[in-house]
C-alpha cells in the first residue's frame, strides 16, 4: 500500500521538505541528493530512521505535489507531523540543500519564503539559518 502525508513520521515529513526544496527548481542536482543523504544519516533526528522509507517517502511527494493545492497539503503535513519546535530544524536542513549546488535559484528562494510564512519562521532567525547555510557550502 502506497506511503500518504497521513503516514508520514516526524523524519518522513523532513525528508519531504528537504526533497521538495530539491526539485522546487525543476532540477535534482547531485549535490543537493548528497546533501540529504549526509544529513539522513549524521544528524540525531535521524538516529532511528529506517533508510528504506526514503523512496516511499520520495513517492508520496511528487504524488503529493502532482495535485492542484500540493504545497498546501505539504504544509497541512508538515504541521500535523512535525512538533513546532523542529519548524526552524526543517528551515535549516530546507537552506542546507539549496546551498549545496553554490546557487540559490528563483523556484528553491520562493519556497523557502512560503516555509517562512506557512511555519511562522521569524525572519531574524531564518536571515541566520540562510547565512549559516551559505557559510557551510562555500568554496575556496
Amino acid at each position: 500500500m502506497p506511503l500518504t502525508p497521513q503516514d508520514f513520521t516526524p523524519e518522513d515529513t523532513l525528508i519531504a521538505v528537504m526533497i521538495a526544496i530539491s526539485i522546487s527548481d525543476e532540477t535534482i542536482r547531485t549535490s543537493e541528493l548528497v546533501s540529504i543523504e549526509r544529513m539522513v544519516n549524521h544528524l540525531p533526528v535521524f538516529r532511528d530512521y529506517n533508510m528504506e522509507r526514503i523512496k516511499e517517502v520520495s513517492n508520496a511527494l511528487f504524488d503529493i505535489l502532482a495535485e492542484e493545492d500540493g504545497l498546501d497539503l505539504l504544509w497541512d503535513a508538515v504541521r500535523r507531523t512535525l512538533p513546532e519546535r523542529l519548524f526552524d530544524t526543517a528551515y535549516a536542513m530546507a537552506c542546507d540543500v539549496v546551498a549545496a549546488d553554490g546557487a540559490a535559484r528563483e523556484g528553491e528562494l520562493r519556497l523557502l519564503e512560503d516555509m517562512r510564512y506557512e511555519l511562522n519562521i521569524d525572519r531574524l532567525l531564518a536571515a541566520a539559518i540562510e547565512a549559516g547555510a551559505r557559510a557551510r557550502h562555500r568554496t575556496l
